[in-house]
């Protein structure tokens, strides 16, 4: 049995949805979905049309068609049953039997398909399952959340904290401004009005200065109390003495700051330090073995084409949580490319990666180092990789200068290998010293002017099968070509040359292995066309 296509078209012949599992044309089956309704007669009593090379089997869903399309050598009783199960399938995910429906849950009944069928063969499925198995459900990923969601927490629980400490400590504050001219007010007619009366301070007729200046002073305190109600008191905010013109100072600072953005320049502004750090700021590993698999590249291209120098290192680094999970071997496979030499750790047992792949420590009775942090991971095996063979280089890089008149055209165009999915990718190529930013006529990407280096970067955030190749050109005032060169280019991506796999984690003391997760980056280190 070879199920060469599962659709679900109208009677009318419009197809909604359509998933092939063999090798085929776009045209041919179309062709053959469009030569179905043709083929359908009225009041037959079977579900099924063959024709020179394929077999129709269908069932109709009230205003639609499921259909299967076969070989004429497959089976039809296990057709019949493959159709039988899909039709229970869509009325699972699509909760309307009609053309807005179907096109709504396209993708949700496109992966139910190709849980049913494999390779155009059925597998051993039931809905319940074809259902659990598209949702998916990770419990490492629910771990993350958990442990997301408590960071959150404690961050708010912590917030409360220092806000409720604020507001106290503006409350005794404010108690202890007032006690101080509530004492002031006390005084009454005492040192502080003699003091005032020998200044030749009167009230201007009647009642004597001893009253008038205590109904005089209390008034003020009164007042002067009264401002801080609703916000801090002024010597809570007051800023450091010397810093009274801070506010003009600042805005003159802030334009400035301006400026210097605005002619490309990274600006890092000052920022207060905090009393203690956040946890939730710290990214830690939560599965209790960690393996990370990094590689470095070090390229250096001609411009007329060719690699001068290719140098590839990489490394795998183990970070264990736990002490009870430290008793571990490490089993690899390493992809089989004869251009890379491995290297394993001094205190690796070295005979036995050679035979078994197998990364162990010589004294299996010694466990390995443990601990959080960035700086806490343990290397286990390098290897280093040279070439010169041009199709090894993931991204190449063409630049073509040409004056024209008072003009230089630049052409730059970048091929992308099919061996990687390149991502942040950024290409810098220097210009000559300029007025203005360069005239960009056409870019496949995006393009920014750094004005104080006089650098034109231009950014592809993914390079994939859709985008292999692509392509920019600018007008500059006339200059020399080596101005362009050498030009650097930045990227990452999340295969490697080596291919290294961490196949499994072998406990040394008995036990269920531990949980682990594999980290895999490529980076560039120095990649540049010179």
């Amino acid at each position: 049995m070879v199920v060469l296509a599962a659709s679900i078209v109208s009677k009318s012949g419009k197809v909604l949805v359509s998933r092939q599992f063999v090798d085929m044309s776009r045209i041919r089956i179309e062709g053959l979905l469009a030569a179905f309704p043709k083929l359908v007669g009225t009041g037959k009593q079977h579900t099924y049309v063959e024709t020179e090379n394929v077999r129709y089997v269908y069932q109709p869903i009230e205003a639609l068609y499921l259909l299967l399309v076969t070989n004429k050598q497959s089976n039809i009783l296990e057709d019949l049953d493959t159709l039988r199960l899909l039709s229970k399938l869509v009325p699972e995910y699509s909760l309307s039997m009609d053309e807005e429906g179907i096109c709504k849950t396209a993708f949700d009944l496109i992966f139910a398909f190709d849980e049913v069928i494999s390779l155009g063969h059925k597998e051993n499925v039931t809905v319940a399952q074809v259902k659990q198995y598209c949702e998916m459900e990770s419990h490492e990923e629910k771990l993350h959340k958990l442990v997301l969601q408590s960071k959150i927490n404690e961050t708010k629980d912590v917030m409360k904290r220092k806000a409720s400490e604020i507001d106290k400590s503006k409350i005794e504050k404010n108690r202890g401004d007032k006690g101080g001219f509530m004492s002031l007010q006390s005084m009454g007619s005492g040192k502080i009005d003699n003091g005032l009366g020998d200044m030749g301070m009167s009230s201007g007729g009647g009642g004597g200065f001893g009253g008038s200046s205590g109904f005089g002073l209390g008034a003020d305190a009164e007042s002067f109390s009264s401002k801080p109600k609703g916000r801090p008191p002024s010597s809570a905010t007051a800023p450091p003495k010397g810093l009274g013109m801070q506010l003009g100072k600042s805005q003159k600072t802030n334009q400035f700051l301006e400026s210097l953005k605005a002619e490309g320049e990274v600006i890092v502004e000052d920022v207060k330090p905090n009393i203690g750090p956040s946890r939730s700021s710290v990214s830690l590993p939560t599965d209790p073995v960690t393996l990370s698999v990094e590689e470095k590249l070090n390229v250096s291209l001609k411009r007329d084409g060719g690699v001068s120098n290719f140098d590839l290192q990489g490394t795998l680094s183990l970070q264990i949580l736990n002490q009870e999970d430290a008793h571990i071997q490490v089993q690899i496979e390493t992809g089989g490319n004869p251009g890379i030499l491995f290297k394993t750790h001094p205190n690796m047992n070295k005979e036995l990666f050679s035979s078994e792949n197998i990364l162990g420590l010589k004294d299996p009775n010694r466990p390995f180092p443990t601990g959080q942090g960035s700086d806490a991971g343990v290397g286990l095996l390098k290897w280093r990789m040279q070439s010169t063979d041009e199709s090894m280089v993931p991204l190449t890089i063409n630049c073509w200068p040409s004056v024209s008149g008072n003009e230089t055209y630049v052409s730059i165009e970048y091929e992308a290998s099919s061996m990687f999915d390149l991502r942040n990718v950024i290409i810098s190529v220097p210009l000559p010293a300029l007025r203005e930013a360069p005239s960009v006529r056409q870019i496949d990407g995006e393009w920014r002017y750094d004005s104080r280096n006089s650098v034109l970067e231009w950014s592809i955030v993914l390079i994939d099968n859709s985008n292999r190749s692509g392509s920019m050109e600018f007008v500059v005032p006339p200059a020399d070509s080596s101005v362009f060169f050498p030009i650097s280019v930045q990227f990452s991506a999340a295969s490697t040359f080596s291919y290294l796999k961490v196949v499994n984690i072998l406990p040394l003391r008995g036990g269920a292995p531990p949980r682990y997760a594999q980290r895999t980056q490529l980076t560039t280190e120095n990649y540049q066309v010179v």
